[in-house]
């Protein structure tokens, strides 16, 4: 929430006029995301208002912009193509419930599991995307509009270094409107993209049955909506964190996006959430207050209700201008050095998410990376040898090294031949850490074939609850006073 005790006159400027230049860059992507699913405009202006506002006051990154995400649009598709538009809002309603939930679970922390070359694919991909989507706006027309484009990203570069006054991006709007409007450039201007004029969200019941049939087709596309908007917010969290800002709230963010898409879904919008391109051009003119939200949301509306004549005279190219530089801004070209120094697994799944999240979309980029790195640490830690091992008449001492988990229990069994061994046998597990129930299982199969060869096994150095899950093992088990005290995963935890 909004704290005033804590406010300063130049920390609400800056605010304020970011929240303005951010009011004006939402209008393209809301406007062409509405258009892309076959609905008018002025619903994907009116989730940006209401998502912007919810997220303004109760979300847990203060300058985080909010809105219509093309990422979502692109599931709500084929919904609104079978089903019509009503399923669209009683799904949006079911997504906003699965992601409050999920910050009430605090499940929001997950997001710590995506790791940090997915981050930097994530990232890039997203900055590609941003400017791919500004070129069908700009092409085809002519050295005029190219000019116009140039003008405003040298604006937004340089006009910083000369006053701290306004944000470079609203110099850049300002000036490449003027000179737009002042000499009667005939270049394109807002209103060609399509008429924003409306009213306010009026509150509206989906008319769609409610019954099992309906939660059969709609609960799945809540549940990827939930998903897709909750990891773009949390990974545009992530990057603006990195950028120096405070450390946002995960769980927090999760409840007021589910709380604004909820509210959506009751005044005739469709679901969204973060948008990351908007929220650098927030960060990067000074917003970092819960103002900043809350300015853009406003005067959003506002054009929408009463200033819809003026803004449709701003020329595209200023948008299209300071977008390109958000997407400069947005690209992690520290990422390019570090390709170099990578481990060529990390390289790999950078790269791949990168051109997952270019050609397909965020969330299936995000699951692709994690799945890859959980594969490749697998892969790479499923090593479990022996250290050491010792033989003294009719007793063998095995030492081993490394963790027994499912990627490492086929190896752990090919260790061992009971048939070879003496009589007694004794496994040391000092200096290895039984991670999961499938090395618990490793462990009772061996002790299995020890047992049906005829011979002794001593079990030394496990934990209490790796002794208590094993069944074979039983009597053969040795529990020593210098065990560890690490607990492992039961199935049943």
């Amino acid at each position: 929430m909004f704290n005033l005790s804590n406010l300063r006159a130049t920390d609400v400027k800056n605010d304020v006029l970011a929240g303005s230049v951010v009011a004006v860059a939402l209008i393209p992507e809301a406007t062409a995301f509405s258009l892309l699913a076959g609905l008018s405009p002025t619903i994907g202006l009116h989730t940006a208002f209401i998502l912007g506002l919810v997220t303004a006051f109760f979300g847990g990154k203060p300058g985080m912009i909010s809105g219509a995400a093309g990422s979502i649009v692109v599931v709500l598709i084929s919904l609104i193509t079978q089903h019509g538009y009503e399923y669209v809002l009683l799904a949006t309603i079911f997504a906003g419930v699965i992601q409050i939930l999920t910050g009430v679970f605090r499940l929001g922390k997950f997001i710590r599991l995506v790791p940090q070359p997915a981050i930097f694919g994530f990232v890039n991909g997203l900055a590609i995307v941003i400017m791919l989507a500004q070129i069908p706006m700009i092409k085809n027309q002519g050295p005029q509009m190219y000019g116009l484009v140039a003008l405003a990203m040298l604006i937004v570069w340089l006009f910083p270094k000369i006053s701290k006054i306004i944000p470079g991006s609203l110099a850049a709007l300002i000036a490449i409107s003027a000179i737009a409007i002042g000499f009667h450039l005939d270049t394109k201007r807002v209103g060609d993209l399509a008429d924003i004029s409306g009213t306010l969200p009026m509150f509206h019941l989906p008319d769609a049955p409610l019954s099992w049939e309906t939660l059969k087709i709609v609960l799945p596309y809540s549940v990827i909506i939930a998903l897709v908007g909750l990891i773009e917010s949390l990974l545009t969290m992530a990057v603006l964190d990195e950028m120096g800002s405070k450390k946002g709230a995960g769980n927090q963010e999760c409840v007021a996006q589910g709380v604004g898409n909820t509210i959506c879904g009751f005044f005739g919008s469709f679901a969204g959430c973060a948008m990351i391109g908007q929220s650098i051009i927030n960060f990067t003119s000074g917003g970092r207050g819960r103002i900043s939200n809350a300015v853009g949301a406003i005067l959003l509306i506002l054009f929408v209700v009463s200033l819809s004549q003026y803004i449709a005279l701003l020329p595209v190219a200023a948008l299209a201008g300071i977008m390109f530089v958000v997407c400069i801004r947005t690209f992690e070209w520290s990422s390019l050095r570090r390709l170099k120094r990578m481990p060529k697994a990390d390289a790999v799944i950078m790269i791949a998410v990168t051109l997952v999240t270019i050609f397909t979309d965020l969330a299936m980029a995000v699951i692709f990376g994690v799945i890859i790195s959980a594969l490749v640490f697998a892969w790479q830690h499923a090593r479990i040898t022996i250290l050491q091992q010792q033989e003294q008449g009719d007793s063998k001492t095995y030492q081993l090294e490394g963790p027994l988990f499912f990627g490492s229990a086929s190896a752990f069994a090919e260790l061992f031949s009971p048939e070879n061994d003496p009589q007694n046998v004794v496994i040391d597990f000092a200096r290895t850490r039984v991670m999961d129930s499938s090395g618990v299982e490793a462990i009772d199969k061996l002790s299995s074939r020890y047992q049906q060869a005829g011979k002794s096994l001593r079990l030394r150095h496990l934990s209490e609850d790796c002794i208590s899950l094993l069944q074979k093992a039983g009597p053969y088990c040795m529990h020593e006073l210098d065990d560890p005290d690490y607990k492992v995963a039961a199935d049943d935890a």
